[in-house]
């Protein structure tokens, strides 16, 4: 199954981790991401800590938790590689999916990271991108 089938079809909760050039960690509730092809995927992001952090220090970490039973979902180790902040693209690509959140007024930007490893929620192993 690939990664836009995988968060297609996988009911979960999303935590994206980031750091700011000082070593201060950060940690928030984030929507699956846009997959843009194997190893590229984006978030759609407001001008808040997390967005702070990633302009100083590129690498970050998202923990997808799948609902239900046990210990399931994946690692995702991630840097980042560009940004837009284009509201018609923004639009676009957010009407892949329906938002349960409402829209506040805050500038957004498209944030593109590429996938630098996957590993299992568990600790049963990691898979290689490819």
């Amino acid at each position: 199954m690939s990664l836009a089938e995988y968060f297609q079809a996988t009911e979960g909760i999303g935590v994206l981790a980031t750091c700011d050039s000082n070593g201060n960690v950060d940690v928030a509730i984030y929507a699956r991401p846009y997959v843009i092809d194997k190893k590229t995927i984006a978030f759609s992001m407001s001008e808040r800590l997390s967005y702070r952090n990633i302009q100083s220090n590129l690498k970050a970490a998202y923990l997808f938790i799948e609902r239900g039973e046990g210990h399931k979902g994946k690692r995702i180790y991630l840097t980042k590689v560009g940004e837009e902040s284009d509201p018609q693209r923004i639009t676009e690509i957010k009407a892949e999916r329906p938002s349960t959140h409402k829209s506040t007024g805050v500038k957004k930007h498209l944030v593109y990271f590429t996938i630098d490893k996957i590993r299992p929620l568990s600790p049963s192993g990691s898979r290689p991108i490819g």
